[in-house]
């Protein structure tokens, strides 16, 4: 493998330190965060200008490094385009007169929201569309444009959004009048991306921020006014807590869900009463969590309440003041876990996984009866799709497996029929039959069987050793999905096999399999990923040396502390915005995410022992002068999840610690958070340069 000769940027070191329970940690490129970090998500232009010479110069070299894969990027960069419909569509969604849709025109970067009247025989008049809102219109002034939320009001005569130009996640509202087509800008900057119209059609409700990016109010806010008169309806006091918006499947009720991530507290609010107060649903009880649905005067109350590790099902009576007992829906069953749950008048809808892999069961609610919608595939992912229409007996979900595109399915509760609506178009051709998918088990340090989905090209022979991505996440309990992605295929059609494994710390095989992959046993993670790569290379699947470990945010953790493990098992690691810097930015509660994050991680400022677990495994903490593989790291300037300075600290560390391994290489999107760039053709850019790097470590180039 050859490299350009080009000097990599060595920035100075400063003599930052630290001290937390009589442990002094450096922190030599401690300057590499702006103290105006705050403005600078807002606004990038305010960026320290030694700290914005670093990352051009960071930028410089990675495509110094990767000039002569310059050919290949543009080619794979074409294929990943060609696997893009031009013109597509959504499958419409009815409510009431109307049918509501989003659309694509060709080499768009973003959608078209739009609606078509309902016809006498119930389908939408195509030939009568009205545009909503145009997403390139609003993307045209902006290096960045993110759609928070968009809906129509419930007399459909107006449609409000949420819009966030920067990457910082602080959106501003937007509300239009479809009668008269005129935008009010609200005077709303600085709110979450969630948006809920209440039944008059003339409030709505949204999420206030704070200068941290912290969700901390939820204000009702009347069209056509001050947003300085908006009425604050809940605050939350507790800076670990997230709030989101939701409303039930019947709109009835507003849900205010307060979450860390292991904790859950439910407000609601009549949709009706725009002078209502939020009543206390589910009161906050440490580590337990829970969702709600409604119908006819009960909440079904989705929760692992009750030592239900992997979640039951109850009814309770709206009426909170009532005698009526809770009554038990479906109960908990150690290893399946229910996943999510959708309300219908005449049907309930829920979500499980069992051993990593998902299904729907249909409950009818008049004698609870029960149905199972079956699949054959060995790994597949399922979504179920929430509508507008309550009283319905169709219900909406989408299913892919690695191999299989996105397919979008109507199922007929009463008579179990099911109508494919939608599969996602490859334009450039798409056989199935050219691919195989594999379900693996591989053990795991302590004797667990670690769950792994793996797409090759079908004509792969067995034994070949071939090279391989080995893709992992692992953490706040959420679990990849065997599902499908079109971007793969550049890498699967060169020979290259694509594995996920599913380790600890997300919830494919219930709860458990989340709880042994947090705090103090996160280590389990690391374990479970060198073990996937292990047993791959043991089965000939892959072999030494010939593996790439992909990972992003908390999965850039994952691979970061495995390459410091096992370095000599991986061809090179691929770290998108990486938490890498975990030590130091658990020590920081000023920083968004940080109290949020301590359910997850430990709080090392209160607790000795979460301070040396963490200081453990921290990628940062554990580089040491050893022959390291090729690292490339992504980073987004205005990123507050994972800031811009942990990769960059990262790099700086690994060529300062072990400067004969690598290279190590970082490239900063400076006008993108923590998504990346926007727009469904700009944010290919990144992923062809990604593939090329991979494909250069791996020596592959030309298609199979």
């Amino acid at each position: 493998m050859n490299w350009s000769k080009a000097k990599a940027p060595i920035p100075k070191k400063s003599a930052d330190k630290y001290q937390h329970h009589e442990s002094v940690f450096a922190d030599p490129f401690a300057w590499f965060r702006d103290p105006n970090w705050q403005d600078v998500v807002r606004d990038p232009s305010q960026l320290d200008q030694k700290i914005r010479q670093h990352l051009q110069q960071e930028n410089q070299y990675t495509k110094d490094l990767l000039r002569d894969t310059s050919d290949l990027k543009c080619q794979i960069l074409s294929e990943l385009k060609g696997r893009i419909a031009p013109d597509d569509r959504s499958v419409p969604m009815k409510d009431g007169p109307w049918f509501y849709n989003t659309r694509f025109t060709a080499k768009s970067e973003h959608p078209l929201f739009i609606r078509n009247p309902l016809t006498h025989n119930g389908k939408p008049d195509l030939s009568k569309e009205q545009i909503l809102f145009d997403a390139n219109l609003a993307a045209k002034e902006h290096d960045f444009f993110d759609l928070g939320a968009l809906d129509h009001s419930p007399d459909h005569n107006k449609v409000a959004w949420s819009q966030d130009v920067h990457g910082s996640e602080f959106f501003e509202i937007f509300i239009r009048d479809l009668k008269t087509g005129k935008t009010d800008r609200t005077g709303i900057t600085s709110a979450a991306g969630d948006v809920l119209w209440q039944a008059d059609s003339l409030h709505i409700l949204w999420i206030w921020r704070d200068e941290n990016s912290r969700p901390k109010q939820v204000r009702r806010h009347k069209i056509g006014t001050s947003p300085d008169r908006d009425c604050i309806l809940y605050e939350e006091d507790d800076d670990g807590f997230f709030l989101n918006l939701n409303q039930t499947s019947d709109r009835k009720f507003a849900l205010i869900e307060c979450r860390d991530h292991q904790t859950s507290e439910i407000h609601y609010l009549p949709l009706d009463d725009i002078s209502a107060k939020p009543k206390c649903l589910w009161p906050r009880t440490i580590g337990i969590e829970v969702e709600a649905e409604h119908k006819a005067g009960e909440f079904t109350l989705l929760t692992n309440a009750n030592n239900a590790p992997d979640f039951q099902l109850i009814r309770k009576n709206a009426d909170l003041n009532g005698a009526s007992k809770d009554q038990t829906l479906v109960a908990h069953r150690p290893g399946t876990l229910i996943l999510d749950q959708l309300q219908f008048a005449n049907f309930h809808v829920r979500l499980e996984r069992k051993n990593a892999l998902p299904q729907i069961i249909i409950r009818t609610e008049s004698d609870g009866s029960e149905y199972t919608i079956k699949f054959e595939q060995a790994a597949y992912s399922l979504d179920l799709i929430a509508g507008y229409e309550f009283d319905s007996q169709t219900l909406r979900f989408a299913y892919s497996s690695p191999a299989t595109p996105n397919q979008i399915f109507d199922y007929d509760m009463l008579t179990h029929q099911r109508t494919l609506l939608k599969q996602t178009e490859i334009p450039s051709g798409h056989n199935l039959d050219d691919y195989r998918v594999e379900r693996l088990f591989a053990p795991a340090k302590d004797g667990e069987m670690i769950p792994i989905t793996l797409l090759q090209r079908a004509d792969t022979p067995n034994g070949a050793k071939a090279p391989l991505v080995l893709y992992g996440y692992g953490a706040y309990g959420n679990s990849t999905p065997a599902g499908f992605s079109a971007n793969r295929l550049s890498l699967v059609d060169r020979g290259v096999g694509f594995a996920i494994a599913h380790v600890r710390g997300g919830k494919e095989k219930g709860f458990y399999w989340y709880d042994k992959g947090r705090r103090e046993h996160k280590s389990n993670s690391f374990d479970d990923f060198i073990s996937c790569a292990e047993f791959l290379i043991d089965r000939e699947y892959a072999s030494s040396g010939n593996i790439v470990a992909f990972g992003g945010s908390a999965g850039g953790m994952l691979v970061g502390a495995a390459l410091n493990l096992r370095p000599e098992l991986f061809a090179g690691i691929v770290a998108q915005v990486p938490f890498v810097d975990v030590l130091t930015t658990m020590c920081d509660p000023n920083l968004p995410l940080t109290p949020p994050e301590w359910p997850e991680w430990g709080n090392p400022i209160k607790s000795s022992k979460d301070f040396e677990t963490i200081a453990a495994y921290c990628p940062i903490r554990n580089v040491k002068n050893q022959s390291y593989p090729p690292v490339l790291a992504t980073a987004g300037l205005t990123d507050t999840r994972v800031t811009w300075w942990e990769p960059a600290k990262w790099i700086a560390t690994l060529r300062d610690i072990a400067p004969d391994g690598g290279p190590y290489l970082l490239t900063t999107e400076m006008s993108a958070g923590h998504g990346g760039a926007s727009g469904r053709y700009s944010q290919l850019d990144e992923t062809a340069l990604i593939q090329a790097f991979i494909l250069k470590v791996l020596a592959k180039k030309q298609p199979t």
